[in-house]
């Protein structure tokens, strides 16, 4: 597994573990902007999307429009 696969689980798992807020994909947009370094925010913005959950792929969307 490399580095872009870790991210993409990880982004998923953040995005599962906040379906319960009333804004899934802004909450883990949130989580990821908080605490990811920014090499791992770059990486995850750069990907297409293979892999990611529509709300972490959503989150990602919101990251890359605030970056």
């Amino acid at each position: 597994m490399n580095s872009l696969d870790t991210l993409i689980r990880m982004a998923n798992q953040i995005a599962t573990n906040l379906a319960h807020e009333p804004d899934p994909a802004a909450a883990t947009a949130e989580h990821i902007h908080l605490f990811w370094d920014p090499r791992m925010k770059q990486m995850i913005r750069a990907h297409d999307g293979t892999g990611l959950c529509p709300v972490a792929q959503a989150a990602i969307a919101r990251l890359a429009m605030a970056a």
